[in-house]
């Protein structure tokens, strides 16, 4: 490639670069109360405090591996504009009151059409090569998504129950009495609910985001990639109810403070830690078995 195909090349980048950060402005000023919804909604929701997160991220995904994205841009007027014309289509829905949403399922959906408009955006001005270049980052933006409250309320029930299971069999196979009825856990002592704000949404959350940034990273194999993500679920349950019975037996037999303490209101970070401990081999494992692969594509190349 002569220095004057790379000049223009850089050059028509630049152009491109340049007319995405403007789209991105149009954009912003067009979304602007679904954009101010969306994050008063993050700032006041624990298990949507990460969604701001996500666009940062993507961001930084596409700047890292801009040099792969980026190798070679090409405009798609009528791709592109047929995905931020659908994108549009969903914001209209939201706002036109064309359908009833509960709770917050219209602020989910504008958001998506803001996610979608995005997308639709980078293959209008980059094209499609560096869109499928780039399909993991813009798809992770899905992630900016807050989850409707129905599902929301399924997934933190979900997790309630498993808790509650897990605590349960820790108590059983320690010896310790219990009888529960439903999220309740009685206990000679002291009895226990595993509420809501117990289940672990939010680490949850962290969590399997942390997983998929670190598949992608490191795993290439489909099959090896579900089954890492697919583990977060057990994990997430088993580090909830290993923290429940903790505190609940910290409380029996050391200080009853334990179940109102510090420890309690902020100690998941150290669940979560211990979580990320149990996922750590199997992640080595699968991330090992990859670089055989990966050393023969190279030595292919």
């Amino acid at each position: 490639m002569t220095s004057t195909t790379q000049a223009v090349q850089k050059s028509s980048l630049k152009g491109s670069s340049f007319a995405f950060g403007v789209f991105l402005v149009v954009s912003g000023l067009v979304f602007f109360k679904a954009i101010c919804s969306w994050v008063s909604y993050s700032l006041s929701n624990e298990s949507a405090s990460h969604v701001i997160l996500i666009p940062l991220i993507s961001a930084y995904l596409l700047i890292t591996e801009r040099a792969r994205i980026f190798a070679r841009v090409r405009r798609s007027l009528y791709s592109g504009a047929a995905v931020v014309a659908l994108g549009i289509a969903l914001y209209w829905t939201s706002v036109g009151n064309r359908v009833s949403w509960a709770g917050s399922g219209s602020l989910s959906v504008m958001t998506l059409a803001l996610a979608v408009v995005w997308v639709g955006g980078f293959l209008l001005v980059y094209g499609p090569d560096a869109a499928r270049a780039a399909w993991f980052p813009l798809l992770f933006l899905v992630l900016m998504v807050p989850l409707p409250e129905a599902a929301q309320a399924w997934a933190v029930r979900t997790l309630q129950a498993g808790s509650t299971d897990v605590t349960q069999a820790i108590f059983n196979l320690l010896g310790v009495p219990v009888f529960r009825q439903g999220f309740v856990l009685a206990l000679p002592a002291v009895t226990i609910q595993v509420a809501e704000e117990c289940s672990g949404i939010r680490s949850s959350i962290a969590l399997f985001i942390t997983c998929i940034l670190a598949a992608h990273f490191s795993l290439r194999t489909p099959w090896k990639v579900v089954l890492f993500l697919g583990l977060v679920l057990p994990l997430v349950v088993i580090k909830n109810g290993i923290r429940i019975a903790t505190l609940t037996l910290l409380s029996i037999y050391v200080n009853s403070g334990f179940l109102h303490g510090r420890l309690h209101r902020d100690g998941g970070v150290v669940f979560f830690l211990l979580a990320m401990l149990l996922l750590l081999p199997v992640f080595l494992k699968l991330a090992k078995s990859e670089r055989p692969a990966r050393q023969q594509g190279a030595l292919a190349t």
